[in-house]
């Protein structure tokens, strides 16, 4: 599996290789051994999937500490735009972004370390979204910010999206005190 960095400190894209005849395809969609000899040792504690319709927007989430997670992301059908905002304090990249296309054909998995905000728009119907996280899922830790705030400024590719009301009532970034 390569391991490849993005603009954003500690924020990984991970390409697998995918061996593929006329059955189909089988790869490694994480082998801890592996990976931890290039460096990458997070351990994951829970899994987690969800579905979603095209332009479904889940996000910008966090958990804070103590219960902050560093999530390993891979779309196994469909596809998603995915971000990562960078909330660490000390960061030269505090405030800043990045995003990939994720997909089922692509098979790319992003790492989203514990300290920064999360969310990805489903760029089509039955979308099926599957990630592995380094801490357990804490609701009095749940935070989020405001998928469209202006400061982030983040191009999400479909402007009518759709939305839970808790990621419609997110806090916007200008307020956001990080712990991180």
């Amino acid at each position: 599996m390569e391991i490849i960095k993005t603009d954003i400190e500690g924020a990984l894209i991970l390409k697998p290789s995918v061996f593929s005849d006329a059955r189909g395809y089988f790869y490694e969609s994480y082998n801890h051994q592996k990976l931890a000899h290039q460096g990458f040792d997070a351990r994951f504690v829970q899994d987690n999937e969800s579905l979603s319709s095209k332009g479904v927007l889940r996000g910008l989430h966090f958990q804070l500490p103590p219960f902050a997670q560093g999530k390993l992301v891979r779309v196994v059908q469909g596809s998603v735009y995915d971000v990562a905002v960078d909330l660490r304090k000390n960061s030269p990249t505090y405030g800043k972004w990045t995003a990939i296309e994720l997909s089922g054909t692509n098979k790319l998995i992003f790492w989203i370390p514990p300290g920064f905000a999360h969310g990805f728009q489903s760029l089509e119907d039955g979308t099926i979204f599957s990630y592995k996280c380094t801490n357990f899922y804490d609701k009095a830790s749940e935070a989020s910010l405001l998928w469209n705030d202006a400061d982030l400024d983040i191009p999400w590719p479909i402007a009518e999206a759709l939305l839970a009301e808790k990621d419609m009532q997110a806090g916007l970034f200008r307020d956001f005190v990080s712990p991180f």
